[in-house]
């Protein structure tokens, strides 16, 4: 995945005219989905679940943090941006800083009569921050730690059999479309995933996924983040991808003490929680796991709850912080 990422933006940069087909993209969401799922064993689910708590908790922390975030964009650039009514000055700044999808972040801003593009290049910023940063850091961390990989955290099935991929892809691909026509967000992700949790949760171990197609899943997801580095990108509000980048440096900081801090008040590794907790994507963080083999069905529960709690909260959070704002 970092590979083709940094390659595409180098030369989407330089102004080459690269381009990320979204049925690839869609694609590699779904074979990465697939491959999620079958860590969750009826084992490790209920260690998850006795987690719940912890993963409340980390949904505060990333509701608290984004909004932070954005107050302190808003200081920054206020004066900047004074062309703006306060209300669209707020919500530009607010769901910059939210930690949530890229594009529905975008669209929720849109709503509330932000600067789209201010909140899509931020967004963009941290995500590929995150994404080139925190892997280099686990896999230091993993050296340091002497880490060693828990069995029990494995995927059930651990090996590519025939006819069963078969099976496990049509059913999620089945799992995709619902989600699809559902209309929710990352549909072929989170629909892949939670049909693929389903079989495994059921005792089902009807294949793996090969590692060549996983491979080639992080290719296309990589070059579909890669191409967001246009060069109109860089010349749009250099100022404000400045406080972006450095407020994404303070927000990964402050993500891994968090992280260290659950780790020991749940006996969980730090790994797991830090990749949990860390403020990027869904699918990047749990590649990264899976890679590592850090935890995986921790790591992505954290992030789900925190996906799924992000967006049904972060809307009508902002209408009561903007009420709140307006009175004070």
């Amino acid at each position: 995945m970092l590979g083709p990422l940094l390659i595409t933006a180098l030369a989407s940069m330089a102004g080459a005219p690269t381009h990320s087909e979204n049925l690839l993209r869609n694609g590699g969401q779904w074979v990465i989905g697939a491959a999620l799922g079958l860590y969750f064993t009826p084992q490790v689910s209920a260690l998850v679940l006795a987690q719940w708590w912890a993963i409340v908790l980390a949904v505060v922390w990333a509701l608290a943090l984004g909004a932070f975030f954005g107050l302190w964009l808003q200081r920054q650039h206020g004066t900047e941006l004074s062309h703006l009514s306060p209300r669209a000055l707020f919500a530009t700044a607010y769901f910059s800083g939210s930690i949530g999808g890229a594009s529905e972040m975008t669209l929720l801003a849109e709503r509330y009569g932000a600067r789209t593009d201010l909140v899509a290049a931020a967004h963009s910023m941290r995500l590929v921050m995150v994404v080139i940063a925190v892997p280099f850091g686990m896999q230091w961390a993993q050296h340091q730690w002497g880490l060693t990989v828990d069995a029990s955290l494995l995927p059930g099935p651990r090996l590519a059999q025939w006819p069963g991929l078969l099976w496990l892809g049509l059913v999620t691909a089945a799992g995709g479309w619902v989600m699809l026509n559902l209309g929710r967000t990352n549909p072929w992700f989170m629909g892949s995933l939670l049909t693929s949790m389903a079989v495994t949760l059921a005792g089902w171990e009807w294949s793996a996924v090969p590692n060549a197609l996983t491979n080639a899943a992080q290719l296309v997801i990589g070059v579909s983040l890669g191409i967001r580095f246009r060069r109109e990108f860089v010349k749009t509000a250099p100022r404000w991808l400045a406080s972006v980048a450095w407020g994404s440096v303070w927000m990964m900081g402050a993500s891994v003490l968090f992280g260290m801090a659950l780790a020991w008040g749940t006996g969980l590794h730090p790994a797991m929680l830090v990749l949990g907790t860390a403020p990027g994507g869904i699918t990047e963080m749990a590649i990264t796991a899976k890679v590592l083999q850090l935890g995986v069905p921790v790591v992505t529960a954290f992030q789900v709850c925190r996906l799924v709690a992000v967006l049904l909260i972060v809307g009508p959070l902002f209408a009561w912080l903007s009420r709140r704002l307006a009175k004070a």
